[in-house]
């Protein structure tokens, strides 16, 4: 059991850190969790400014016994241990066992639906947020489509999700698990499976590119599952295309390979496989982002009868808002709690315009609303 309310589980890597770090922005204290001790502290040791924050090194192990012993006491736990559809699943249970709202970084939407069918209502029923993909992907287009919503006749959502930048290689696995899991948009009220969703990329133009941005549907994403059962949209899809073209090639090559080499071997194989892919596309922790460099573009179109409504969002530096987006949902969580409980978008834990606010108070984009 912790003396302090949030507890960020997999802290030594790239994102935990992160989001300690703008936890001792707001003043939050926290436990920055994980196996490892020395991996932890020497993680901590980069934070900036670690020496004014109040925060405790604690290990554990990644048990639903352990776990739940371990979060008792603490109100909120941001998981970035993935890939969450191997490891997730421990963390979440333990959670609802002990009483945590739980927030995470996963764009697997295959697990999430799990997750949402599993332990939704549970997580309703004790006046708890059940909030994966609570990451600058998806989180932000949720905002630019709750901007959009915000005119009435609008009942469908198409949305780019356009960084610059090199996966981590937590993230990197995920992707790679995307060959293995099935795909789905929002089409009339059905969640619809995408046809060979990696096979064929879609050509997207991008505000300040002049050539076309690849792009896929990148698992689903997560604002389908968002707006499955939100009686406001019936139609809800969405693609994600780095900027960097032979990476967006390189995917789907991984996936024509997985196809017709891998997707017939056990599991077991499948995994060890597309992690010794993944783990050669990002062989290490990338530098820190440059907002000179690591820029981002997210477009959403709301569409009615007879209005459409286009919201864009320019920004930079992807893992960091990460670390802003959790750890104000945090802060949100503990002073004044949750919108709505279960299992929602960061936007329906908070609100579209105070995560906007914080994203924008802190300098990380701009945006533009256009109607037609």
């Amino acid at each position: 059991m912790n003396n302090k309310q949030v507890i960020v589980y997999g802290a030594s890597g790239y994102t935990g850190r992160l989001i300690c770090e703008f936890l001792r922005e707001y003043q939050i204290p926290f436990v920055a969790a994980g196996r490892n001790k020395e991996k932890l502290e020497a993680a901590m040791a980069k934070v900036p400014g670690i020496e004014t924050a109040d925060y405790e090194v604690a290990t554990v192990e990644h048990s639903v016994e352990a776990l739940t012993e371990f979060f008792k006491g603490a109100k909120v736990v941001c998981n970035t241990v993935g890939p969450f559809s191997r490891f997730g699943g421990t963390v979440v249970e333990a959670c609802l066992n002990a009483d945590c709202h739980y927030l995470d970084t996963t764009g697997e939407q295959e697990w999430m639906m799990q997750m949402r069918d599993i332990y939704s209502d549970s997580f309703a029923d004790k006046g708890l947020v059940l909030a994966p993909s609570t990451a600058y992907m998806h989180a932000v287009g949720n905002i630019a489509a709750e901007f959009c919503l915000e005119d009435t006749t609008i009942d469908s959502i198409n949305a780019a999700c356009i960084p610059t930048g090199v996966p981590t290689v937590g993230s990197t696995q995920t992707v790679m698990d995307m060959c293995r899991n099935k795909q789905h948009w929002l089409e009339n009220n059905d969640l619809v499976e995408i046809v060979d969703p990696m096979v064929h990329g879609h050509e997207v133009t991008v505000p300040g590119f002049n050539a076309s941005i690849m792009a896929l549907p990148w698992g689903g994403g997560s604002l389908p599952l968002w707006y499955a059962n939100d009686h406001r949209v019936h139609t809800a899809s969405s693609l994600t295309g780095f900027t960097n073209r032979p990476l967006m090639r390189a995917i789907m090559d991984i996936a024509a390979n997985y196809n017709a080499n891998i997707k017939d071997l056990p599991e077991a194989e499948q995994k060890a496989q597309l992690d010794a892919i993944a783990a050669s596309i990002t062989p290490g922790m990338p530098p820190r982002e440059n907002r000179t460099i690591h820029r981002l573009v997210d477009r959403v179109y709301g569409i009615g009868p007879k209005s459409q409504v286009c919201c864009t969002i320019i920004g930079h530096s992807a893992y960091i808002q990460t670390g802003l987006i959790q750890a104000f949902i945090v802060k949100e969580l503990l002073t004044k709690g949750p919108d709505h409980v279960g299992f929602q978008s960061p936007c329906k834990v908070v609100g579209h315009r105070e995560l906007y606010g914080a994203l924008e108070g802190f300098g990380f984009c701009d945006m533009k609303i256009e109607e037609f």
